[in-house]
């Protein structure tokens, strides 16, 4: 029997809902009473019609499910044993079908066993019987007041969903948009998804995406990054650990996919994975089910995945670095995160977010605008760092630049040569920091009608701004510096 017609998209219309006035809720109702003896409906009508309430009545399960597809019922009270089915059967039917309507079951048995298999099946109450008015009225107050509280809550994390989704991945280029019809695709699913693309693309942000816009949007998202780990701690921080499994381990820890049961599990970096816990993962993933270090129990988990990688996973295969079963499980739905190269029509957007963002931090107000010329060559940079890269760009110009109102090139420093390997980089990174702004590279030097400055008192300054931009939080200096803590407490000492 098909039941869906009542309904738009699984949901109740809204002729079913309670009526709202001035922002209250009258919580008047229909209510279906499914029970073969017409005494009950007599008890339910007593107690329920002198509060406005509307009573219906059927006494077999076939016509309760064809009145629930045809009156727009709020709530259901049913007996757990009708002459065709029983009130399970009803609450499995309303299920598959996609109803979400509330069910109160009755009985003529005080029965513990009945109470929790009802409840176990989605049931919101169980009164026994004889059924007293005043025990009905109470349950099903509580039964309409639950129901509409749940759907308050589902509006607000509608919204909170959607504004969250919309803050996280900024841009509008066509690269952008066909990545984000993938993620639109294969959210609802329950399908792995595999993320590649270059360090600085926002493969976080893509996977986060995926889970908000899923049904499991408010259950866990748990994040493990594969490369960050030290190897012995693998296997405990994916599947948990007994008490005494090994030294230090003082009591029992639950591991990131039980965490992230009902949610999504982050893998991060995938590709860095130590071959010998490539093979516990792939069964995890295939049994949805894991065993503890130093515990013989499987545990059943019902955990999405989604990885995420910076290298060509099938070379690695390839090379043998990687389990080729692994590699096709997690590749059920490959997802290529664009460079910034592929989207140079963001970089304007890009660059007005990051700048808010930052203005707002540190109380800039205004936020600085940027100079044509300077977005213009911030559209022309190789950006090997991606996103990542020009966030931390834009961050330096704007702390750095004090209280400007219009960044210029010269805010943004230098871009480092294309070919220049990752060291002299970071090294010509964290010259460019040293520029005050305002200032060209070349300026630097001593002009003939300008006063020196040497080096040592030049990077004073320089240290001194990052550290009142940073509120005096030397960990957030050095990085802003693009210098190691104990690089910038050697400084500081000298």
């Amino acid at each position: 029997m098909n039941l869906s017609t009542g309904y738009q998209g699984g949901c109740r219309d809204e002729r079913s809902r309670p009526v709202v006035t001035d922002g209250e809720f009258l919580d008047v109702a229909t209510i279906l009473c499914i029970d073969s003896e017409s005494a009950v409906a007599g008890v339910l009508e007593g107690a329920l019609e002198g509060a406005g309430h509307r009573v219906l009545h059927h006494g077999t399960l076939s016509d309760g499910l064809r009145s629930v597809t045809h009156d727009s019922v709020d709530l259901v009270v049913s007996s757990h044993q009708l002459p065709d089915g029983t009130g399970l059967q009803l609450l499995g039917a309303l299920r598959e079908q996609g109803f979400d309507v509330p069910v109160i079951m009755t009985s003529p048995h005080s029965s513990v066993e009945h109470a929790v298999l009802s409840m176990r099946h989605g049931a919101v109450d169980y009164v026994t019987k004889p059924l007293r008015a005043e025990a009905v009225r109470i349950a099903v107050t509580n039964a309409i007041e639950l129901d509409r509280m749940r759907r308050i809550n589902e509006d607000y994390r509608s919204v909170i969903s959607s504004l969250r989704g919309s803050r996280a991945i900024v841009g509008h280029s066509r690269a952008l948009q066909r990545v984000m019809e993938v993620v639109a695709s294969v959210a609802p699913t329950k399908a792995t998804v595999l993320l590649e693309g270059e360090s600085g693309t926002g493969k976080e942000l893509f996977a986060r995406a995926i889970h908000e816009r899923s049904p499991r949007a408010h259950e866990p998202f748990v994040t493990v990054n594969c490369a960050a780990l030290p190897e012995g701690l693998v296997e405990s921080s994916l599947f948990g650990h007994e008490r005494g499994a090994f030294t230090g381990a003082a009591g029992r820890t639950l591991g990131a996919f039980e965490r992230a049961d009902r949610g999504t599990l982050l893998l991060d970096e995938v590709s860095e994975m130590q071959h010998n816990l490539q093979a516990k993962l792939l069964r995890a993933i295939q049994e949805q089910e894991i065993e503890r270090v130093g515990g013989h129990q499987l545990i059943r988990v019902d955990t999405r995945i989604v990885a995420t990688t910076n290298r060509d996973l099938l070379s690695d295969v390839e090379a043998g670095r990687f389990r080729r079963d692994l590699y096709y499980r997690l590749n059920v739905v490959p997802v290529h995160t664009p460079s910034l190269r592929e989207r140079i029509e963001d970089i304007p957007v890009l660059v007005e977010h990051f700048i808010a963002k930052v203005a707002g931090e540190i109380g800039v107000r205004p936020p600085p605008t940027v100079a044509p010329e300077a977005l213009e060559m911030l559209r022309k940079r190789p950006w090997s760092g991606n996103i990542r890269e020009l966030a931390n760009a834009v961050e330096r110009a704007v702390i750095l630049g004090g209280r400007s109102r219009v960044l210029h090139s010269e805010a943004f420093g230098p871009p480092p040569p294309a070919a220049a390997d990752p060291a002299s980089a970071a090294s010509r990174e964290r010259g460019s920091v040293a520029n005050p702004p305002g200032r060209s590279p070349e300026s630097t030097a001593a002009a003939p009608d300008e006063p020196s400055l040497n080096l040592r008192e030049l990077e004073r300054i320089t240290i001194q701004r990052a550290l009142e931009a940073t509120g005096g939080r030397r960990n957030r200096a050095a990085q802003l510096l693009g210098i190691s803590d104990r690089t910038l407490r050697n400084k500081l000492k000298q």
